[in-house]
């Protein structure tokens, strides 16, 4: 079957209907009526032969074949959509890509590994914003965001990038050292936290020490300002399994020989779910997404 250009303006409906899951919200974005959407996809249907869409008194949603419509039109809509930024805007900005992220992730989980996207692709730029708070993603703001938390965002598409878990640390030249062969030991030195979700009060009812009175002497708002005050030999820090991975390799901190505590939440990156990717960004989620799987 060819692709006529008549088709076009249904195919744009169809797309942006089921990005959204939703006539009203496509219609907005399009600056359609709901209705002129729904004639759309009825017409794209009716060519096709196919439901795309399963109609209930919720809403919509998407059908096996709408399903595969949805991300050949998401793609192919995209590329063209680049193309057209950077005939416009110039290639430079086109191949610009804006990223918010944690500091604590930004220095020791992305940096090491960015040399590596960058041989692989070296006609992309990035920007990199260090912030605790969630962006909002406006026009002109971030394309895509490494967030730490439970998986959901309103507004926002979640990929999961990666887990972790949580362990006490130490500075190799800590004198105590040699007296911490157990969870009880630990709650009786210098305890280092930072602003993190978890601390020290939900790991040691993890190790099953109860009635002890949880102190946290040094606390830090970034992470790895909590762990180079463990380096300094203030304390005894709680790690992040994927953030202190630098510090132990270097041998600057030494895991304690207790057990871990599995995170409540988890890293992923994340981006306006109304929005359609950019090339330069889809080509950054690929590659982070493959980064962590190794």
């Amino acid at each position: 079957m060819a692709l006529r250009a008549d088709w076009l303006p249904a195919l744009t409906a169809f797309e942006s209907a089921a990005r959204h899951q939703n006539f009203a919200h496509a219609a907005e974005e399009l600056h359609l009526t709901a209705s002129a959407v729904s004639h759309h996809v009825r017409k794209l249907e009716s060519r096709l032969g196919v439901a795309l869409f399963q109609r209930h008194a919720r809403g919509v949603s998407l059908t096996a074949e709408g399903r595969q419509l949805a991300d050949a039109a998401g793609t192919a809509l995209a590329d063209v959509e680049g193309v057209l930024r950077s005939l416009h805007t110039g290639r430079e900005e086109s191949d610009r890509i804006r990223i918010t992220t944690l500091h604590s992730l930004a220095y020791t989980w992305l940096l090491p590994r960015l040399p590596g996207f960058a041989r692989a692709h070296p006609q992309l730029r990035l920007s990199v914003d260090t912030e605790i708070a969630l962006t909002r993603f406006d026009d002109g703001g971030p394309d895509l965001g490494l967030r730490h938390g439970p998986g959901h965002w309103p507004g926002l598409t979640a990929h999961f990038l990666m887990d972790e878990a949580l362990f006490p640390v130490v500075s190799p030249a800590y004198a105590g050292l040699p007296d911490l062969a157990t969870a009880a030991d630990i709650v009786r030195h210098p305890l280092i936290a930072d602003h993190a979700r978890q601390g020290w009060h939900d790991w040691f009812r993890g190790a099953n020490v109860h009635g002890a009175r949880v102190e946290e002497r040094y606390t830090f708002s970034d992470t790895t300002d909590a762990l180079n005050a463990a380096v300094h030999g203030l304390g005894i820090a709680l790690a992040r399994s994927r953030i202190v991975a630098p510090y132990l390799e270097r041998c600057q901190l030494v895991r304690l020989p207790v057990p871990p505590l599995t995170a409540r939440w988890s890293y992923y990156v994340v981006y306006p779910a109304h929005r359609r990717l950019r090339p330069a960004a889809r080509t950054f989620v690929d590659w982070l997404l493959e980064a962590a799987r190794q």
